[in-house]
């Protein structure tokens, strides 16, 4: 089945207005300093799944040393990515690629760390795609992904309305369930970090900083009605990710 593009033009131009430039997920180098920590990443090939618009890619290359692959199913984010790698001069040391939905079209053993950051959140078959990773692993690699996940109650109307606004596709799991698909999968030494409390003052900060000083700058960029979904948007964020309902967590395992 061929994939839908979910991220428009204006989304992706939001996300990086409150997450920084060439980001698509919360927390910018810091975070891609999180999912690297202890991996070793200088000179090592690295993987990215879901890689959107190549920042936190370009973060692994220029800051970290290491040879990066970011992949994505949108290809209009991957022409972003690769402009911006070239534009900057680390296109020998960091390439994208559009893929499909279905194995990872890379041989055994091609990669040292994988990493992801939001996109195992909105992939279904989550097995799957963990088995192609310790494919891909070489032996003692890292798999370091940092996702959006669930508590184990039923979705209330809040979270249903934060999905519709949203507009796109998720499949939320909890922490427990994460750790215990990667260890079904095969992986080792499997660590999994709650971040929730870490995410829930950020949302808070970023809901106000939209709904007050960034709000102009939106209507700017965005047009009103846009700049105003996205008000919406953060304020049933800030309220699901208050409630407990929405999780952030960080995964960790070997082969």
């Amino acid at each position: 089945m061929a994939h839908e593009n979910e991220y428009f033009d204006n989304m992706v131009t939001m996300l990086e207005l409150i997450w920084g430039a060439g980001y698509m997920a919360p927390g910018g180098p810091g975070n891609v300093a999180k999912l690297l920590q202890g991996t070793h990443p200088e000179g090592k090939r690295i993987l990215d799944i879901g890689c959107g618009i190549g920042g936190p890619a370009l973060e692994m290359t220029s800051t970290f040393g290491a040879t990066v692959t970011g992949i994505d199913l949108e290809a209009p984010l991957i022409a972003r990515a690769t402009e911006d790698v070239r534009t900057r001069g680390l296109d020998d040391r960091c390439k994208f690629q559009t893929v499909s939905i279905g194995p990872l079209p890379f041989p055994d053993e091609s990669f040292d760390i994988v990493v992801s950051s939001g996109a195992i959140t909105q992939t279904s078959d989550k097995t799957a795609l963990f088995a192609e990773i310790l494919r891909v692993l070489e032996p003692g690699g890292y798999l370091s992904c940092y996702e959006w996940m669930r508590s184990d109650k039923e979705y209330s109307k809040d979270m249903i309305k934060w999905f519709e606004l949203e507009g796109l596709t998720y499949d939320l799991k909890t922490l427990d369930a994460y750790g215990k698909r990667f260890a079904a999968t095969g992986f080792k030494d499997v660590v999994m970090t709650d971040a929730s409390d870490w995410y829930r003052r950020e949302a808070r900060r970023e809901y106000e900083l939209i709904n007050g000083d960034l709000y102009e700058r939106m209507i700017e960029l965005l047009g009103l009605a846009d700049a105003d979904h996205f008000v919406e948007n953060w304020r049933a964020l800030a309220a699901v990710c208050e409630s407990g309902e929405l999780l952030q967590g960080y995964c960790r395992g070997t082969k």
